[in-house]
């Protein structure tokens, strides 16, 4: 009989489709999960993966991966859903964002409407977002760019503009509007790639036939773009949400002359099941917000 430890380790692995990274993830010795993998294989009479240099999940693993990604969902839900009942209304949900500057509002009153809720937040790209769904490692994602509709259903949650902020000395800050060809030789402050802002900045300068945007500092945590522009090391790209919010940065706000310059906002989840318990709890609510009251 499979092992559910196991069968859970093997979704990692496949995700990761690299062995040390996946021990690394899962806290566990390299040697302890390729005998793990192993021994699933041998109980299943072949191979999950292809070995001829960088690990690779076959045909067999990517058919057993989507049952397994089915069962362990179910399980997890049925689990979710008893604690639910039993616990009266508290529960857990897992959540993945790109940012949670985002959600302050959002996930504040959501906290206070079911205080006995554990949310359980996870920061990663939007890439890995929607393989984490797609593996039922989480129950919600909130995605601030497109991500691939395969086995995911989408709601979206907001459409707003995306400004170019500047430093308040900035030859741009006198400026209502720029072209994104005006933008060309400008030093900008973005995420690392990945991310939606970088993403977005990309897809500008690629669709007006410019090459790649300069860029003079990348991070990893979006919020802090519009410090780091204040302090003078370039200009960036920035949400509406951010310009209404109580606690903006002195910088410029100009708008960019593209209609394709916005951020859409979608609440994500995997499109075979249906969101329970805690997971329901935090779907309406997040879709029921007012999200241009802005971030707090």
């Amino acid at each position: 009989m499979m092992d559910l430890h196991a069968l859970r380790q093997f979704v990692v692995v496949a995700r990761l489709e690299h062995l040390s990274r996946a021990a690394g993830e899962l806290r566990v010795a390299q040697p302890s999960l390729s005998r793990t993998i192993a021994r699933l294989e041998d109980e299943l009479g072949a191979p999950l993966f292809d070995r001829a240099g960088r690990l690779r999940l076959n045909d067999a693993g990517r058919a057993f991966l989507r049952h397994v990604e089915r069962s362990l969902g179910e399980l997890d839900a049925g689990r979710r859903a008893v604690a639910a009942i039993t616990g009266g209304g508290s529960g857990s949900v897992r959540l993945a964002s790109e940012t949670f500057l985002t959600l302050t509002g959002p996930l504040g009153a959501f906290k206070r409407a079911h205080p006995g809720v554990e949310v359980d937040l996870h920061q990663m790209a939007a890439e890995e977002m929607a393989s984490r769904l797609r593996a039922r490692e989480v129950d919600l994602c909130v995605a601030s760019q497109p991500v691939p509709p395969e086995d995911l259903t989408a709601v979206r949650l907001m459409d707003e503009e995306v400004w170019v902020v500047a430093p308040l000395g900035h030859p741009l800050a006198g400026r209502t509007s720029v072209t994104v060809a005006e933008l060309a030789d400008e030093p900008f402050v973005t995420t690392r790639t990945g991310h939606w802002q970088r993403r977005l900045l990309d897809r500008l300068f690629a669709g007006h036939g410019l090459a790649p945007a300069k860029i003079v500092c990348e991070g990893d945590e979006p919020s802090a773009t519009a410090i780091l522009v204040a302090a003078g090391l370039g200009i960036g790209l920035i949400p509406d949400m951010a310009r209404r919010s109580a606690t903006r940065v002195p910088v410029a706000w100009i708008a960019v002359d593209s209609p394709d310059c916005r951020r859409t906002l979608t609440l994500l989840r995997h499109a075979d099941s249906t969101p329970a318990g805690a997971a329901h709890l935090m779907h309406e609510a997040f879709t029921g917000w007012d999200w241009t009251a802005g971030p707090v």
